[in-house]
C-alpha cells in the first residue's frame, strides 16, 4: 500500500486528504495580502499554503502566447502576465515561510527555474513541480536531488511522458513521489475534469500516492474535490483567493475561505461516515444480533418423543434459541419434553442425535 509523509502528516489509503490552498500569485505582489491569504488558508483548514516562484524573463520568452481563457484574463502573452506578478524574491518568500511557521501551516511554492529551487529548498518540507515542467529534465533532476518528497502535476500529459518524468526523478534521487491528476484548462469545464483519471493513475502507478490538482470553477457544495478524495486522491490542490469576483489571473477559478471550510467540513463528515473497510459486526449492533434475528420456534404443540417435522416449526424473533441456520439439523429430531406452541426452541429441548 503506497504511503508518503508530507510535512508532519503520513498519508496512506483511508487518510483524510492533504489539502493545498494554492495562493499562487493571487497576492498580486502585496506582501500583506499574501500573509492574509495564508491566514485564511489556515482558517479554512488547509494543510499548506502554496505560492509560485518565478521571474518572467526566466519562465517565458517575450513571444509566448496565452493558453488561458482570455475573456477572464485578457493578457495575450505569458511574458506580459508573468511580468505583472513576479515581484517577490527570496526575502519575501522567506518572510512568508516564517509567517506559515508562526501560524502552523506548511509553506510551499512551485519553483519555475533553477534559482527558485535553490532558495526555496530550505523553506519547504517538499517540492511541487508544475504540469508544464513534467518534460523539463534538468529541473526534474535538480528538484529530485534535494532528497525531499516531490509532488508532480500531470496535466496535458500522456502516460509515456509521465513514465519518463517518474524515471528521471527516481534516477536523480527522488524516493517519495506523488502524482497529481490535473487538467490544464483555466478554468476547467466540469466535463473536462475526468476525475476517473485518478483511478487510471492508481492502476498505472500502484506503488505511488495519487492526488488531484483542480482547476474547475468551485461549485457551492465542493463536489469536485469531494469526488476526487472519494476516488482515492490523498493530496488535493486548488487555487485560493480572498475574492473570487476579482478579474483576471487565478481568482476566477479559485476557492475562497468559505469554499475551503465547506470542503473540510464535508471531509470530516464523510470520514466519520465511511469508517473502516473490513466488514464485521460492530459492538453497537450486538443488541440487534441478539434480539432482531430469528430463532426456530414451535408452531404447534409437541409431545415428548414426537418427531419434529418442518410443518411443526416457524421462525421468530428474538435470536435467543436455535438459529434457523440449523433448520435442517432440527427436522427429524425428537422432542425431549412437551413443547408448547410459540416456544423458542433450545438444543436442550431435543433428544440427542443418533449420529452424535
Amino acid at each position: 500500500m503506497p504511503s508518503v509523509t508530507l510535512g508532519s502528516r503520513r498519508l496512506a489509503s483511508g487518510s483524510r486528504p492533504y489539502v493545498i490552498a494554492e495562493i499562487g500569485v493571487n497576492h498580486e505582489g502585496d506582501l500583506d495580502l499574501a500573509r492574509r491569504l495564508i491566514e485564511q488558508a489556515k482558517e479554512g483548514g488547509a494543510d499548506a499554503a502554496k505560492f509560485q516562484s518565478y521571474k518572467a524573463g526566466r519562465i517565458a520568452s517575450r513571444h509566448s502566447p496565452a493558453y488561458w481563457d482570455i475573456r477572464q484574463e485578457p493578457t495575450p502573452s505569458q511574458y506580459q502576465l508573468f511580468t505583472k506578478y513576479d515581484r517577490f524574491g527570496p526575502d519575501e518568500y522567506a518572510a512568508l515561510a516564517e509567517h506559515c511557521r508562526g501560524i502552523g501551516i506548511d509553506f510551499l511554492s512551485t519553483p519555475f527555474d533553477a534559482g527558485a529551487v535553490e532558495f526555496l529548498d530550505p523553506l519547504v518540507p517538499f517540492h511541487k513541480i508544475a504540469s508544464a515542467d513534467l518534460t523539463n529534465v534538468p529541473l526534474l533532476r535538480q528538484v529530485a536531488g534535494k532528497g525531499k518528497p516531490v509532488l508532480l502535476s500531470t496535466g496535458a500529459s500522456t502516460l509515456g511522458e509521465i513514465d519518463m518524468a517518474v524515471t528521471t526523478l527516481d534516477q536523480a534521487g527522488c524516493r517519495d513521489l506523488v502524482l497529481l491528476h490535473c487538467v490544464l484548462n483555466y478554468p476547467c469545464p466540469n466535463g473536462n475534469a475526468h476525475v476517473n483519471m485518478i483511478t487510471g493513475l492508481q492502476r498505472a502507478y500502484p506503488e505511488r500516492v495519487i492526488g488531484y490538482s483542480d482547476h474547475t470553477l468551485p461549485d457551492q457544495p465542493m463536489l469536485v474535490l469531494t469526488a476526487a478524495w472519494l476516488k482515492g486522491a490523498l493530496v488535493l490542490e486548488k487555487h485560493f483567493t480572498h475574492d473570487k469576483t476579482l478579474p483576471g489571473n487565478d481568482h476566477y477559478h479559485a476557492m475562497d475561505v468559505r469554499d475551503l471550510k465547506t470542503f473540510i467540513a464535508h471531509v470530516g463528515f464523510l470520514d466519520e461516515v465511511l469508517g473502516r473497510d473490513h466488514k464485521a459486526p460492530l459492538a453497537d449492533e450486538a443488541p440487534a444480533r441478539e434480539h432482531a434475528r430469528r430463532s426456530i420456534v414451535i408452531d404447534r404443540p409437541l409431545q415428548a418423543g414426537q418427531t419434529i417435522r418442518e410443518a411443526d416449526l416457524t421462525y421468530k424473533r428474538p435470536a435467543h434459541g436455535i438459529s434457523p441456520l440449523f433448520w435442517d439439523q432440527v427436522i427429524g429430531r425428537s422432542a425431549a419434553r412437551d413443547l408448547p406452541e410459540d416456544h423458542i426452541l433450545l438444543w436442550s429441548d431435543l433428544t440427542p442425535s443418533p449420529h452424535g
